[in-house]
């Protein structure tokens, strides 16, 4: 029979799908944070956000989200006449502003849970069946005097407690948390949003924060958009703000302590874009700012002085057969082309970038992570910084053959490729007796 092409449209959306899988796959029982204001929930599309995070937790991510509640209080206060009042950004929350942040995050976080049992066959949840679980989690005390203010029941977080969070995640429950905690005398706070988010994501080491913020992302001063910095980056960035920052300085903080504190990776992502969460977590490109702690180890280009290093975090890889066995002379005429991440003085990862200009084609070798780094993503930052050296090299494709790790790669946008499409000074290099497995991805 003939083959039938598909419709464009089914096309489009089979393409996205296949994009999506490996994204997918990374994604599936890792932990997220994701924070939004109380302009996101007061927003008309604020159902389409709760769709793609239940959508997420259908996927197996594990979600803490954390809602703020800002303009739902602000109009409580203004229906009751009291007065509101700020200091260095916070607010002075007495007794009758306490009444009207309690009334309006209990209200936000009903509308929250009922939007999450909206199950009706025509809507996008139908049959997804989320269970969102709420609680005290949150220990607080009070911030007091500062400065001669007394903010009476504005606290900060204290404690967040991870062992419960923990237990309903693994029961597959989505977490929200309101920004009210509660002290052990029994007195309640009012507490900023990212403050708790970001306290969770540290005391869990999330592996993502992601912020729902105004605006596209981190922009540098000619207004074009930033898509990726480092941790290094963004502390430069708080130092030396400019125009650039100068609205997302309490974002950056947050990020910040969060990656210092294990956090894998913090996402800005733009609120007033439909379906951005979703791009940024499902698309190579994304669509926020990713601030990645890429910097926190040194990574750099292998000199001859880091032989012995290499040698010695192999080695095990070698003797299990997951690596080629190198000399040290051999490796000391390759050492140009390896990068190695050092920590303390001591080689903790590396991997090798092997170029063929002609074909605009690179190998990416030798990838190896001590084994007490490996739960750290270092392999995603080696792959990272290869790629961005293939691309400063005009290198259109990255292969790699591998006999131990197919699906790690295959998780990372490598397809599975023959023997015949490594470069002709490849193939004739190629071990059949070792028959490792071929792999190619695109980089343009």
């Amino acid at each position: 029979m003939p083959k039938r092409s598909l419709p464009p449209q089914a096309e489009t959306i089979v393409t996205s799908l296949r994009n999506a899988l490996p994204y997918i796959n990374a994604h599936r029982g890792r932990t997220f944070v994701v924070v939004f204001s109380g302009e996101v929930v007061a927003d008309t599309r604020f159902p389409h956000l709760i769709h793609d995070l239940a959508l997420l937790g259908c996927l197996g991510v594990r979600l803490v989200l954390v809602h703020g509640a800002r303009p739902q209080i602000e109009e409580r206060l203004r229906a009751r006449g009291v007065e509101m009042r700020y200091q260095q950004g916070k607010r002075i929350t007495d007794a009758a502003a306490l009444a009207c942040v309690l009334e309006a995050t209990g209200s936000v976080r009903a509308q929250i849970e009922a939007l999450f049992s909206l199950g009706l066959a025509n809507s996008p949840m139908a049959g997804a069946r989320v269970r969102v679980t709420s609680g005290n989690f949150v220990t607080a005390r009070p911030l007091g005097v500062r400065d001669g203010v007394d903010y009476q029941h504005t606290g900060e977080v204290r404690r967040i407690d991870t062992e419960s969070l923990r237990r309903y995640l693994d029961g597959q429950d989505i977490v929200l948390l309101s920004p009210i905690g509660y002290s052990p005398t029994g007195e309640i706070f009012n507490l900023s949003a990212e403050e708790v988010a970001v306290a969770a994501a540290a005391e869990l080491a999330a592996d993502k924060l992601i912020l729902l913020v105004d605006g596209p992302g981190v922009t540098d001063n000619e207004g074009r958009f930033v898509p990726e910095i480092t941790l290094d980056g963004a502390e430069e960035l708080l130092r030396n703000p400019g125009a650039m920052v100068e609205h997302l300085t309490g974002q950056l903080v947050g990020a910040v302590y969060a990656l210092r504190r294990g956090v894998g990776r913090v996402h800005l992502v733009n609120r007033h874009t439909d379906g951005a969460l979703l791009l940024e977590l499902f698309t190579r490109d994304g669509s926020g700012t990713l601030i990645d702690p890429g910097a926190y180890d040194d990574l750099r280009t292998a000199t001859i002085d880091d032989v012995g290093g290499i040698l010695a975090l192999i080695a095990p890889l070698e003797a299990q057969g997951a690596l080629v066995r190198r000399s040290r002379e051999k490796l000391e005429t390759e050492v140009g082309c390896f990068v190695v991440m050092e920590r303390d003085g001591t080689i903790i990862a590396c991997a090798a970038l092997f170029p063929f200009a002609e074909e605009r084609v690179g190998e990416f070798a030798c990838l190896a992570v001590h084994p007490e780094y490996r739960r750290e993503r270092r392999g995603d930052l080696l792959l990272t910084y290869i790629e961005r050296l293939a691309k400063m090299q005009h290198i259109q494709r990255l292969f790699v053959l591998t006999t131990h790790t197919a699906h790690w790669f295959q998780e990372r946008g490598f397809e599975s490729a023959p023997v015949e499409a490594l470069p002709v000074a490849r193939q004739a290099l190629y071990n059949w007796q070792r028959n490792s497995k071929v792999f190619v991805k695109a980089l343009i």
